[in-house]
């Protein structure tokens, strides 16, 4: 059935391709020429898709939390179920990460919060009685990012279902594919269980008009992006509120009083995870020069594969481009071609051969580098040596560039890690772990795939996605 579904879905995106290439569809005349629906949540045009959302989210509104979390529950089994073949057909179609990552990045998915996350507040004094509920906004529009097209979408329709909402994605045209037909998948037995259409709904297309016109539709109460700089800075001109998962680039430290056996392990599964796409991934990392070669030893005792100088520019010049001649010359600029790519393919491009499986590549640079610098989503680290800890966390606090996004410490001195936790002020900080478990993976956070940093929402939940509304009964309703 799954394949089948598959292939209907791919081909009505193939002939509208096709036409659009012949000149008998375009612009507009797309929009006259082709069906509004296409079917379980698939709409030829921005407009007929919030249309849609906004018929369904008077229903989704109407149903109680018990009702809403029925649907949730759909989503949820749907992600556990095909985690696998979704996975796949998300690499088929971006070529970013791991299959066994992203798999896991699906069977996840239960654990995002839905209506348990949801309260009122009440407050009373001799005057009456005020209660606080939290309502719906209405039609969010939401953008998907490259990197995780369907947990993100899953993850979000989560959210915004559990608070009385209904999305209208827009996602990357590098992901489209394999969101929609998640999409569709999950439509249809939501209909099938509850008789409720459209309560996931997209675009036939995904293009940079597409998104604009999402962006500034009347039909749209809020927006949701989760992306680069460049995406939420275009949201954000239309005037409507936005919460914005925007980039990061997370730091390291590690002092001389960390379990350096430890903490090479965690560092290696959090920045080999899906090849570092994650944007809580650990990206470079400040050690103290007294343990820095232990470290380092360390690493390699854990499966991640050393680079020489040498090797490091090689990659370095596969993966960025300068504005000046030379490596390290100039503002250095992130390359696609080795975003999200196996260890292999970045070792042959540094010029070396690496065993079969090895998680992650790491070399000694300075901090000025342009890995340190920038956000690099590839299994390389650039390990940084730094005379103390205090002067870590100065170069963390550099190198973070003041997103306010993530950052990390391996110590056992809890004056050190109080001092980088207030210094840093990110939206996340982990402690003696790996990035993931910021977000319930073998720590006590909770998940979720948009991680509003510039908006300052932080890590989203139902409750994001609402609007305050008090209620004051005057007089009345007073036992005590």
């Amino acid at each position: 059935m799954a394949t089948r579904d598959m292939s209907i879905a791919e081909t009505v995106d193939a002939v509208l391709r096709r036409w659009q290439e012949q000149g008998r569809l375009s612009g507009a005349a797309t929009a006259a020429a082709a069906p509004e629906s296409l079917g379980e949540g698939v709409f030829a045009t921005v407009d007929a898709a919030v249309k849609a959302a906004t018929v369904a989210q008077q229903r989704v509104a109407a149903l109680s939390l018990q009702e809403r979390d029925r649907i949730i529950g759909i989503i949820r089994r749907l992600c556990v179920e095909n985690a696998e073949a979704w996975a796949r057909m998300e690499l088929e179609e971006t070529k970013l990460g791991r299959l066994d990552h992203k798999i896991e990045k699906l069977r996840i998915i239960p654990n995002v919060l839905g209506v348990d996350a949801m309260r009122s507040e009440a407050r009373s004094d001799a005057a009456g009685l005020c209660v606080i509920e939290h309502a719906p906004w209405g039609v969010i529009g939401m953008v998907l990012p490259v990197t995780h097209s369907i947990p993100t979408m899953a993850s979000n329709a989560i959210n915004v279902i559990a608070s009385g909402n209904t999305p209208v994605f827009g996602a990357h045209p590098s992901g489209a594919g394999c969101a929609r037909h998640a999409l569709r998948h999950m439509n249809r037995e939501i209909v099938r269980e509850t008789g409720i259409a459209n309560v996931l709904c997209t675009t036939s297309e995904s293009t940079l008009r597409l998104a604009e016109e999402l962006f500034q539709h009347p039909g749209i109460a809020l927006l949701c992006v989760t992306g680069g700089p460049s995406v939420v800075k275009a949201a954000m001109k239309h005037g409507k509120r936005v919460i914005a998962a925007g980039p990061g680039n997370p730091p390291v430290v590690v002092d001389e009083t960390a379990d350096l056996a430890k903490a090479a392990r965690d560092i290696i599964a959090g920045a080999s995870f899906d090849n570092n796409l994650l944007c809580i991934g650990e990206k470079e990392v400040f050690v103290v020069a007294s343990v820095a070669d232990a470290f380092m030893a360390a690493m390699q005792q854990a499966g991640a594969a050393r680079l020489d100088s040498a090797s490091i520019e090689r990659l370095a010049q596969a993966a960025f481009r300068f504005d000046g001649e030379g490596v390290g010359c100039g503002r250095a600029h992130l390359k696609k071609e080795l975003v999200g790519k196996d260890v292999a393919v970045l070792a042959a491009a540094a010029g070396v051969s690496v065993p079969a499986g090895t998680p992650l590549l790491f070399g000694e640079t300075n901090e000025d580098h342009a890995f340190v610098q920038e956000e690099q989503m590839m299994p390389f680290l650039p390990i940084v040596r730094v005379r103390d800890a205090d002067a870590g966390i100065a170069a963390a606090l550099r190198a973070e560039h003041g997103y306010r996004h993530t950052a990390l410490i391996h110590s056992r001195n809890v004056e050190t890690v109080t001092r980088m936790a207030k210094a840093m002020n990110t939206t996340l900080f982990v402690q003696n772990a790996p990035c993931s478990a910021a977000l319930g993976t073998g720590g006590a956070g909770y998940l979720s795939f948009s991680i509003a940093t510039p908006t300052g929402e932080g890590v989203t939940t139902p409750m994001t996605f609402t609007r305050e509304r008090q209620i004051s009964v005057s007089g009345a309703l007073r036992i005590l």
